[in-house]
C-alpha cells in the first residue's frame, strides 16, 4: 500500500509518502508547499489543492490522509486549518483517491504509544521508523509522514479483525477524476534519500 500523508496549512503544508504493507514501512518522499507568501488566501488554497494533485499523479498513492480537525481557541486559525484540508480533500476527490481522517491524539499514539506525545517526541519516532538519518524539518513534515504511519497501522488492525486483507472498514472521500489544468511544484525535504531500509514489525514501539 502506498499511502499520501498530509498536514495541511494554508502559509506551510508538510507532505510524506510512504510504502507498507502493515509489518513493514518504507520511505518514498517528503518535504514542504509553499505559496508565496503574498499570495491571497483563495490562491494560496488553490496552490495547495494543486500540488497534492501533482503528487497524487507524480506517486501514484492508494490512499491520502489527514488529521481531523482539533479543537481551538483561535477561531481564526481553526478556520484556516478547515479550508485547507478542503483543498486537500478537492484533490483527493477529484483524482478518486480514498482519503481517511485521524484525530491527532490517534496519531501520536500510533507513532509514539501516548496519545500525549509532543511534537518532538512524534519526529524523532519517525525518524527511527522510517530508518531516517536526516532532520524533519519543518514539523509539517514529520506530522504528515506520521499521519501516514498511522493509517497503515490503523489497516493492519482492521484487516486483521475483518479477515480480509485491504477491507479497512473506513469510508471513503470519492469523486469522478478531474484533471487540474493549475502546474504547481513543491519542495522535497532537503537530503531526504529517495528510499530507506525497511523496518522490522514492533521496531521503535
Amino acid at each position: 500500500m502506498r499511502i499520501l500523508g498530509i498536514d495541511p496549512g494554508t502559509r506551510t503544508a508538510g507532505y510524506g509518502v510512504i510504502d507498507g504493507d502493515g509489518y513493514r514501512v518504507r520511505f518514498i518522499a517528503a518535504g514542504v508547499i509553499r505559496p508565496a507568501a503574498r499570495e491571497t488566501l483563495p490562491r494560496r488554497l488553490l496552490h495547495l489543492a494543486d500540488c497534492v494533485d501533482e503528487m497524487i499523479l507524480a506517486h501514484r498513492p492508494d490512499v491520502v490522509v489527514v488529521e481531523n480537525l482539533f479543537f481551538s481557541r483561535n477561531v481564526r486559525s481553526a478556520l484556516a486549518l478547515g479550508q485547507a484540508q478542503a483543498a486537500v480533500f478537492l484533490s483527493a476527490a477529484r483524482r478518486d483517491i480514498p482519503l481517511f481522517e485521524y484525530p491527532p491524539a490517534t496519531v501520536k499514539k500510533a507513532v509514539v504509544g501516548t496519545g500525549n506525545a509532543e511534537k518532538a517526541q512524534v519526529r524523532r519516532m519517525v525518524r527511527v521508523l522510517l530508518n531516517l538519518d536526516h532532520d524533519l524539518d519543518p514539523m509539517d513534515i514529520s506530522d504528515a509522514l506520521a499521519v501516514a504511519i498511522c493509517h497503515l497501522h490503523q489497516h493492519r488492525h482492521l484487516s486483521a479483525v475483518s479477515g480480509l486483507p485491504g477491507v479497512s472498514g473506513l469510508s471513503a472521500a470519492v469523486a469522478r477524476s478531474v484533471r487540474s489544468s493549475h502546474p504547481a511544484s513543491v519542495v522535497p525535504a532537503g537530503g531526504a534519500p529517495s528510499s530507506a531500509g525497511l523496518l522490522r514489525r514492533g521496531g521503535g514501539r
